[in-house]
Parts: C-alpha cells; sequence; structure tokens
C-alpha cells in the first residue's frame, strides 16, 4: 500500500486546473453579459469571491476522509431537509426572508446573498444514498431479488422526501436533478437488471403519459396534482415557442437567435446584439455562443467532457462502494445540469431554471457544485494505492 505521497502529490491538480479555467471562462462570460444593462449590479467581483469562497471551503473539505463522510451523511441529509423546512414556514411575503421569485418558494433572502437550499441538499442527498446503498451491500452480502427491492424502496423513500418539499416550492427543474441522481446511482448499485429495466421503462411510460396529458389534459392535472399554468406553458413554448412568441416563447427564441448570430466565429468579446433576459444566469451559454460562435461553444462543451470524463476515471479507481456511489451521483448530477441548461437554449429541452454548472453567475449553484466537487478532492486526497493496483499512477 503506498502511504509516502507529499501533501502536494496527492491533490488533484488536474481536476484544479480544470476548475480554474471554469472560473476563467465564467469571469469572462459574465463580464460580457454586463452590456446587456438588464442589472445594474457588476456580478463580476461578487462571482469570483464566491470561487474564492468555494476554493477555501475545499480546503477545509479535504481534512475529512471517506470514512467521516459516511458516518456524517444522514446527518447532513437531515440537515438539509431541516433548511427546506424552514423555508417552506418562513414569511414570504413581500421583502420577507422566503419571498418567492419567479412563483418559487426556494431561496432564503440575506443582506449578502440568496441562498438556496436545494443546491446544497442534492450533494447531501448523494451522500445519504451512497451510504444507505453501501451498508445494504454490506449487510446483505447474499443479494436476491427480495433484498434489491428492499434496497429499491428505501431509496425511493429517501428520494421522497426532499423530492416532495422540493415540487411544493415549485421548482420542477431542480426536482428533475435529484430523479436524475437517483437513476444513475440505481444503475450501478448492483440492483438487479431484472428489476430496474422493467422500472425503469414504467417511468418511461408514466413520463410519456404526462407529457401528453400536458398537452390533451391540462384541467386534470391542475386538479389532480395543483400543477400551475406556468408549468404547462414551458411545455407549450418548449414545443411552439413562436405561437407564443410575445410571452413565454420570448426567451427561448431569444437565446436560439443568440446562438445562430454567432456562427462559426463569433461577434468577438461584448460584441453580442440580440437581448436575453437572465443571460448571465440561466442563459450564459447564449453568451458565449454569440460572443464565440460555434468554435468557443464548443470549447465549453469540450471542457465540459474533460471534467465528467476525469470524474468517471477517478471514480474507476476508488476500491470502496461508498465513495463509487458518491462520485456517481456526483457525475449525474452535473452531467444532467449541463445537457439540460445547454439542451433548454437551442429547443432540444423545456425551459427550467437551471444554471449551467461552474459558469452560470449564483453563489448558492456554484458553491453547492464546488461543495460536490470538494468531496471529489477529498477522496482522491485520501485515496491509497496498492502496489499491483493497476490503477496506480
Amino acid at each position: 500500500m503506498q502511504t509516502n505521497k507529499s501533501f502536494t502529490d496527492r491533490i488533484d491538480w488536474s481536476l484544479a486546473f480544470i476548475l480554474f479555467l471554469f472560473f476563467i471562462v465564467s469571469l469572462v462570460a459574465i463580464s460580457s453579459a454586463q452590456t446587456s444593462g438588464q442589472y445594474l449590479t457588476n456580478f463580476v467581483p461578487r462571482q469570483a469571491l464566491f470561487y474564492i469562497i468555494s476554493v477555501m471551503m475545499i480546503g477545509v473539505l479535504m481534512y475529512f476522509d471517506p470514512e467521516q463522510y459516511k458516518k456524517m451523511a444522514y446527518y447532513l441529509y437531515g440537515f438539509g431537509i431541516l433548511l427546506l423546512i424552514l423555508l417552506m414556514i418562513a414569511p414570504d411575503g413581500v421583502g420577507q426572508i422566503a419571498a418567492p421569485v419567479n412563483g418559487a418558494k426556494a431561496w432564503f433572502h440575506t443582506p449578502f446573498v440568496n441562498i438556496q437550499p436545494a443546491e446544497f441538499m442534492k450533494t447531501f442527498y448523494i451522500l445519504a444514498l451512497a451510504k444507505m446503498i453501501s451498508s445494504h451491500h454490506e449487510h446483505y452480502l447474499i443479494k436476491t431479488l427480495k433484498s434489491d427491492f428492499y434496497l429499491l424502496g428505501k431509496i425511493a423513500l429517501c428520494l421522497a422526501i426532499p423530492l416532495g418539499f422540493i415540487l411544493l416550492q415549485p421548482d420542477l427543474g431542480t426536482a428533475l436533478v435529484f430523479i436524475a441522481i437517483t437513476l444513475a446511482v440505481v444503475v450501478v448499485s448492483g440492483i438487479s437488471w431484472k428489476i430496474i429495466a422493467p422500472s425503469f421503462g414504467g417511468v418511461a411510460v408514466i413520463g410519456a403519459t404526462l407529457l401528453w396529458m400536458t398537452i390533451n389534459a391540462q384541467d386534470f392535472l391542475s386538479r389532480a396534482f395543483g400543477l400551475k399554468p406556468y408549468m404547462f406553458e414551458r411545455i407549450y413554448t418548449w414545443l411552439d415557442p413562436y405561437s407564443y412568441a410575445e410571452s413565454g416563447g420570448y426567451n427561448l427564441i431569444a437565446a436560439m437567435n443568440a446562438i445562430g448570430s454567432g456562427e462559426v466565429f463569433g461577434k468577438g468579446y461584448q460584441g453580442r446584439q440580440v437581448y436575453v433576459p437572465e443571460n448571465h444566469t440561466d442563459f450564459i451559454f447564449t453568451v458565449i455562443s454569440e460572443d464565440f460562435g460555434f468554435i468557443g461553444a464548443s470549447a465549453v462543451i469540450i471542457l465540459f467532457f474533460m471534467l465528467i470524463y476525469h470524474l468517471t476515471k477517478i471514480t474507476l479507481q476508488f476500491k470502496d462502494t461508498f465513495s463509487t456511489y458518491v462520485c456517481a451521483g456526483i457525475i449525474a448530477m452535473v452531467t444532467f445540469h449541463v445537457f439540460q441548461n445547454i439542451g433548454m437554449t437551442i429547443q432540444l429541452l423545456p425551459i427550467t431554471g437551471i444554471p449551467l454548472p461552474f459558469i452560470s453567475y449564483g453563489g448558492s449553484s456554484l458553491i453547492g457544485n464546488m461543495l460536490a466537487l470538494g468531496i471529489v478532492f477529498s477522496m482522491k486526497f485520501h485515496h491509497k494505492t496498492y502496489m499491483f493496483d493497476k490503477n496506480k499512477k
């Protein structure tokens, strides 16, 4: 077993460099977005401060090893649920601490930064899910369909609690992230495909049915599930934005025009001409595409591929199941965020309030994602290699 590495040799400098590149891309994109004149606030120094805070947080997170994270997993999960409960019961009048934004009661408003508990709950949920599955396998050494069904039921219960609170906000985009995390971890959890295949098939059928009902049975969904009109409008504007060009389809049309107008090489830094609302947060990809064209947009997508590939490579090095499940959940979280955010700007997916990880402006989003990667840094830092380990570097 190799234990004589120096402190600096145990740090994942490749991952640190990838995050540094995201830092540069984020500041350049947000700085360019400032020229739209939508906000008077200069968000660049704030984003830089969020990155500095995140780096300091990662330094603290690296102090703990995987066994300590495993011990803390349920406590952190409970803390996250407590934050979601407090958010629900907090005063939500105009100007109060939990005042709704765009119809969603998802933030604690403070004089310094708006805090979105769900962003941190994602990582707490991944830790709890990983502990639950790894502990289950330690207890049930011989797998059976009965034990797999039991595990699937525990996973469903673990998901249902935060998912319920998030849907009550309501925040459909974040709810979808939790579902994506769960599906990914279930795939690598060792549950028999005799259970997974029909379960996933059932989920697909339910999803297709709900999409059909969204278009053809809105009144029933509103009565049965309390869905809001704006949720239906997002589906309509996704399928046919030009019929809603003056209302819900405006953002999507503007986003597609901005991306298309960048062509191959873009219009240059701050050379944008198409106005896109919230282009420093949810629609930051339109700024990159219009300023730097297909080349710049492709470079950002490649950067995300580099991150996901690197995280996958790290995951394959781990020998303990807890670390493997944690990294699988984090990979799923980042991948879904990227796919959803970029997909919604090109009409591939409906528009949701999901930011582009590590690039969009936002303290809760950035620090929440860096919290997840901080745990990866820690697991890699404390990872031990063995003399005959084929993954030894």
